[in-house]
């Protein structure tokens, strides 16, 4: 009875918040549903098949993939706004009641008590590294929280890309694994063994523990050029929408756990390849005589993987930085990411800390010119192609800007 009225009081006020112009209303009805029933997640997630999505980087991204995999199966729940903490989850449960398939994005820090409260049939481990320490904390200590986590449900299918050292720890001890070779382009965060401070040996693709048994597992999906490798030897042709290596590696966990949750592997990969944009990341804007491509980066290993998605005979670079809380207001990881290879292309420095931002493009030694507001630098840079990189929150607030403009 509590859960029904936490429902109908959710769907109340994310009524109340679209009519009122609020947005969509769904972060609302969510945190209502929460405070009059507690265990409102415990229900809304009884009866489904639930894949969960986590880890540092790409875990909207993944979750579209997986839900158009999933969908091969039949309709599937999932955040349409990337929501991943309590309040968003339960709001995206309960906009599709009844429906017995769901893919859900979840925050690291909160997968263990999600977990707890959906029971997953499938949890995606796609990569762990430095994030905004002033917000999240110790990469170590999460790597030990997550394996705790999962070990309280040992029959849950655990899709884990054992080319990450840390996820890789993570499920190690698991019972049920998927093992898939999804690539991983940062290796600061994992010099060292998680389970004994050894250090680790990269011996091609391959790594290990030095004094331990602890070393990469043999992948049951591995990506050959065009190509996905399955469990059997099969082969499909992988043509994605999207740009990126890193891309690649998610679509290949997507159709991993969609096949784990019974999808026809050949159906998945078509599925997975026609995801074209996720909250407007990737989309081209027209923005005068540019066409601007809008790129996410977040933290050092998405700044990392986003520089390389950059065309290199692009007009323009606008990179975005701001300091707000979301973003981490501690800038110091702009010294961990690599600027230095942008010879011949025109880039300006944007965004609340475009100063900071500078003063990093300086030492790197990357002609710049600097001009905060990210519409206005977009526009300095000369006709045609403009690739803009921006932060969490630089990337939110061009965006709006961009519907104000048009």
């Amino acid at each position: 009875m509590r859960g029904r009225i936490a429902l109908r009081a959710a769907a109340a006020a994310s009524w109340a918040s679209q009519k009122a112009g609020r947005g969509k209303g769904s972060m609302i009805g969510g945190l209502i549903a929460l405070k009059i029933d507690p265990t409102i997640m415990d229900q809304l997630g009884r009866g489904r098949r639930t894949v969960l999505v986590t880890g540092t980087n790409g875990k909207s991204t993944t979750t579209r993939m997986t839900t158009a995999a999933l969908s091969t199966l039949g309709q599937v729940a999932t955040q349409a706004d990337g929501a991943n903490m309590d309040a968003g989850i339960v709001a995206a449960l309960s906009t599709h009641q009844g429906v017995p398939l769901a893919a859900i994005e979840v925050d690291e820090l909160h997968l263990p008590h999600v977990s707890d409260s959906l029971n997953p049939s499938a949890v995606v481990l796609l990569n762990l590294s430095r994030d905004q320490l002033d917000r999240v904390g110790e990469i170590n200590m999460i790597e030990r929280k997550l394996r705790a986590g999962l070990a309280r449900h040992p029959d849950t299918v655990v899709i884990a890309n054992c080319d990450d050292v840390l996820v890789t720890s993570i499920a190690y001890d698991h019972p049920n694994v998927v093992w898939v070779a999804a690539g991983s382009g940062w290796a600061m965060d994992a010099t060292s063994c998680p389970r004994s401070g050894e250090p680790i040996v990269w011996e091609g693709a391959h790594w290990r523990s030095t004094g331990t048994d602890f070393q990469r597992p043999q992948p049951d999906w591995q990506l050959d050029g065009n190509e996905l490798v399955g469990p059997d030897g099969e082969r499909h042709l992988l043509e994605l929408a999207l740009p990126g290596r890193a891309n690649r590696g998610n679509a290949a966990q997507a159709v991993a756990a969609a096949v784990a949750l019974g999808a026809e592997a050949a159906k998945a990969v078509v599925a997975a390849g026609t995801v074209r944009e996720i909250a407007g990341r990737y989309r081209t804007v027209q923005v005068g005589e540019h066409a601007a491509r809008l790129l996410l980066a977040k933290n050092p290993a998405g700044w990392q993987e986003a520089l390389s998605m950059i065309e290199p005979t692009a007009a323009g670079l606008v990179i975005a930085v701001n300091g707000q809380v979301p973003d981490g207001e501690d800038l110091s990881w702009l010294w961990d990411v690599r600027f230095e290879h942008f010879e011949g292309v025109q880039v300006v420095a944007s965004g609340e800390r475009a100063t900071d931002l500078a003063v990093r493009l300086t030492y790197a030694g990357v002609e710049h010119t600097t001009v905060p507001d990210p519409l206005r630098a977009i526009a300095s840079c000369p006709p045609g192609q403009v690739e803009v990189l921006a932060n969490y929150t630089a990337f939110r607030d061009l965006n709006r800007d961009l519907e104000n403009h048009g």
